[in-house]
């Protein structure tokens, strides 16, 4: 696959009503750390009379070490190494039997392109957007959230996922390619994966997370640079700062196409900062978020709560309808906020604490699903919105397309019956009066 050109790029800018869903059980102690110190001795701009200041040492250590600590703690927990095997899997197979399933997706990505066979793009930063077309073959009788990997090179598309084609194009053809995947409601589906993702895994999971909600929609995919390693935690962070206009810039051009009615964005952990920063930007920088973009929803966001406030009130007045889901027993960001120093993660929020809920009310119009009570085979509880074929239902039938949750979908209490108890039921859902 060859790289394609760039989106045209802009500068980086820097910058009611509505209620809570519990899917709240029993509690689990929070992981608690001690404080995470970083000490600096000057800061940019004091007397130049003085010594120049430097991070101590002592600083750098306790960065490192914590992370090194988070990152040893996260695979234990996991059961993971940090090594791939999968390299390889996205080596085209000949067409799909007439039994497997086809799915069509657009892909734009700020990753480097690969030379290596069925890598495709590595987990570098580029100097442009690529652009391409991939088909993944999902095959038939299988569970709703898995995946069957296929082994590199040899992928049976009878067994495994398999990509059956994959394009590059450029980006003037990006209009012509939304309007062959349109659907005929108009709706586009955009992904953002999160941290420690390969290109391989954002592909093939947003593969079968389309196939299992069953939407009609176009889907497009959003990758920006992850290596996939869980100690490149700040590479990665720094690399959804990197590719803030590029996501910017696309989600204009897709809200653009006159074949596109709706864009609903997915975007799932550290990705969920790429795509809340992105969206902020559109709004200072063009005075609103474009009103096809209808629809944000973000799974297990790895967001700090003050600074998603900060965020969400940028926007301004016309923004999308924001759905979050959140466990306070997701593992992965207990992690992320040793890393961060003892902040609490927005998809980690504990609702059944006062504070946590006042803190996520004063954010207008953004609904709060609670998946602490729902069991999936996600050991890290960090990725249910993928793993749960209930949750999967609801993105389908209800989120994609555009409806509000309401009693019928889940039971009834009130934000004062959840605050402090235990919520039996799966699925729960509290009505609150949010503030502006």
């Amino acid at each position: 696959m060859t790289p394609a050109a760039r989106l045209p790029s802009r500068p980086t800018s820097l910058g009611g009503g509505g209620f809570l869903i519990s899917l709240s059980g029993t509690r689990l102690s929070d992981l608690r750390d001690g404080d995470r110190r970083q000490t600096f001795q000057r800061v940019e701009g004091e007397s130049p009379s003085r010594k120049p200041w430097r991070t101590r040492p002592s600083a750098t250590i306790s960065l490192m070490a914590t992370i090194r600590s988070a990152t040893v703690a996260l695979a234990l927990v996991s059961g993971t190494s940090c090594a791939s095997n999968r390299e390889g899997a996205l080596a085209p197979v000949p067409l799909s039997p007439p039994s497997a399933s086809g799915i069509d997706m657009l892909v734009a990505t700020t990753r480097q392109p690969s030379d290596q066979p069925g890598v495709l793009f590595n987990g570098e930063r580029a100097d442009s957007v690529s652009f391409a077309n991939i088909v993944v073959s999902v095959p038939p009788n299988r569970d709703i959230g898995s995946i069957q990997w296929p082994s590199p090179g040899s992928a049976d598309p009878t067994q495994n996922f398999a990509v059956v084609s994959e394009r590059a194009f450029p980006p003037a053809e990006f209009f012509e390619e939304l309007a062959r995947l349109a659907p005929k409601n108009g709706q586009a589906l955009v992904f953002v994966h999160g941290f420690n993702t390969r290109f391989e895994a954002a592909v093939f999971h947003f593969a079968q997370l389309t196939h299992d909600m069953n939407a009609q929609v176009a889907p497009i995919l959003f990758s920006w640079p992850s290596r996939g390693r869980l100690i490149d935690y700040v590479y990665d962070r720094e690399s959804t700062n990197f590719s803030r206009t590029d996501l910017a810039d696309v989600l204009r051009e897709i809200a653009r196409s006159p074949h596109v009615k709706d864009v609903v964005v997915l975007a799932h952990s550290m990705g969920a900062w790429l795509a809340i920063e992105s969206l902020r930007q559109v709004a200072l920088e063009d005075g609103r978020v474009p009103r096809k973009i209808s629809n944000v929803i973000l799974a297990s966001p790895d967001l700090d709560v003050d600074v998603f406030r900060r965020q969400v009130s940028e926007m301004g007045q016309n923004r999308p309808r924001i759905t979050i889901f959140v466990s306070r027993h997701d593992r992965a960001l207990s992690v992320s906020s040793l890393i961060a120093g003892g902040i609490a993660r927005v998809g980690a929020v504990d609702l059944t604490q006062p504070g946590n809920v006042s803190a996520l009310e004063s954010a207008r119009g953004v609904v709060v699903v609670d998946l602490s009570a729902l069991r999936t085979s996600d050991p890290l509880n960090h990725s249910k919105f993928a793993t749960s074929p209930e949750v999967v239902r609801l993105l389908g039938d209800r989120l994609i397309a555009g409806q509000t949750l309401d009693d019928a979908d889940v039971g009834v209490v009130t934000p004062a019956d959840a605050i402090g108890g235990v919520a039996v039921a799966p699925i729960v859902l509290f009505a609150g009066r949010l503030g502006n």
